[in-house]
């Protein structure tokens, strides 16, 4: 028997019953990924183990270059066995990290395999994985059904066409786009002015009236989030549209005008949400691309990006006071990479919440470098201490593999232990209906009436 058992990671009788009874079997709601809808559409197989467990993975990929694997064996053109062997020989070391949990949850829900992979436990674990790759039980549709998923969001350009959502219709997993403006908005880019071009962009005005369309057209195809990734929510008044002629005409921005502009585009897509009853989601605190051989070897999302440590709490202020005093503040979800700034956040939901929706502005889950127990516990805490718990719309992968699943499983785990721990320590009475409302309204219901999927 694996280390995997069916108490792991509950340390306490109230944990497990809540785990086994309300957690467990709930559908997943998985409302921000970064699974591709074209592998979706086509049913795609995977060629190996090492595409499914590793391919695209810059979680794995930061990990094998810590341990000092050479950049063949990780992106470059080595044999997939030989990659996956190396991820192997440092997965004993890994005790800790979520890795080791992650991969040892996706070799025994996916392919029944319960030994701990490592150098030696290698050459059967790759025999067995491609042998199951190889059926029809194993390809990408399959993979989603198997995994209890009901919503799968993906993160998608405005100028997508969509046609793999429009293919998928009628799946039994509803495959819905997310609207990521991102290279719309972030104007002192390198991509901005090449973006602007491709989509015919004429000025300002033009540049607004085509994220309104591009809104609509993801509307029409079931779309219910949007997604902004900044280091720091901008908020600055000014002339938008001189911001814009002098970049598209080459000039260099300041600071100062760089928020202007990112301030009027992320207001009026604000705006069109609240109008349609969208969800933005807002991703704040990461520092990417730092190495910039890496980066221009390989592009970005590789595993080359950490923490910032930036002041964030008064122009986020400022950017939801503008929206909530124009009346066109729609539910947010709010992200920090820097889990100093969990209590900034978890305070901040206070100051705009409003009726009819329960927890209108949400602390969202414990994202990327907090993805792990200590993270999760320190947003669940710091959101029970200044918030409300049971309105928390709950755990999302954030992913690219299709065998992230398990880290739903992960959270449910370590959410039913902390409300086991407060339980057992006589911090809340041992009533199993109301923790079971709170359990899955976590796991699934609140999610579910909050997106309104």
């Amino acid at each position: 028997m694996g280390f995997i058992t069916e108490n792991f990671m509950l340390h306490n009788d109230t944990a497990r019953v809540l785990y086994r009874d309300f957690a467990k079997d709930m559908p997943i709601i998985d409302y921000h990924c970064h699974l591709d809808p074209k592998q979706i559409a086509e049913n795609h197989q995977f060629a190996d183990a090492y595409e499914v467990f590793l391919g695209g993975d810059h979680y794995k990929w930061r990990q094998m270059r810590s341990g000092g694997i050479d950049e063949e064996l990780i992106t470059g053109k080595a044999a997939g066995y030989n990659k996956f062997l190396a991820f192997a020989k440092i997965m004993p070391l890994l005790i800790g990290n979520p890795l080791y949990h992650w991969t040892h949850l996706e070799l025994l829900r996916y392919f029944d395999i319960e030994e701990p992979l490592s150098e030696s436990t290698c050459p059967a674990i790759w025999e067995r994985c491609n042998a199951l790759l190889a059926t029809e039980e194993y390809r990408a549709q399959e993979l989603i059904r198997r995994s209890n998923v009901a919503v799968i969001c993906t993160t998608d350009d405005p100028a997508d066409s969509l046609i793999y959502h429009q293919q998928l219709r009628g799946f039994s997993t509803k495959i819905l786009p997310t609207f990521r403006p991102d290279k719309a908005v972030e104007i002192g880019k390198a991509t901005f002015i090449p973006y602007m071009q491709a989509a015919g962009i004429r000025d300002y005005a033009h540049l607004l009236q085509w994220l309104t369309e591009r809104i609509n057209y993801f509307a029409q195809h079931g779309c219910r989030l949007s997604d902004h990734a900044m280091e720091v929510v901008p908020f600055a008044i000014g002339d938008p549209a001189a911001v814009w002629e002098k970049r598209m005409n080459g000039g260099t921005l300041t600071s100062e005008e760089e928020a202007i502009f990112k301030t009027a585009v992320m207001k009026h897509c604000a705006a069109a949400y609240a109008e349609r009853g969208w969800t933005m989601q807002i991703h704040i605190g990461a520092m990417r691309n730092n190495n910039t051989r890496m980066f221009r070897a390989l592009g970005p999302d590789t595993g080359f990006d950490s923490l910032n440590d930036l002041a964030i709490a008064e122009p986020l202020s400022r950017f939801l006071d503008n929206l909530e005093y124009d009346d066109c503040l729609p539910r947010t979800i709010l992200y920090n990479l820097n889990p100093k700034d969990n209590y900034t956040l978890a305070s901040m939901l206070g100051n705009f919440q409003k009726a009819p929706v329960p927890g209108k502005i949400q602390f969202g889950s414990g994202w990327w470098f907090n993805d792990q127990r200590d993270g999760m516990e320190a947003q669940l805490k710091a959101l029970a201490n200044l918030g409300i718990l049971g309105h928390f719309v709950g755990m999302l992968t954030d992913s690219r593999s299709f065998l992230s699943y398990p880290r739903h499983e992960y959270f449910r785990r370590i959410l039913c232990n902390l409300l086991g721990t407060w339980v057992e320590q006589g911090e809340y009475p041992r009533d199993m209906e109301a923790l079971g409302t709170i359990v899955r309204g976590i796991c699934y219901e609140n999610a579910n009436r909050y997106f309104g999927f």
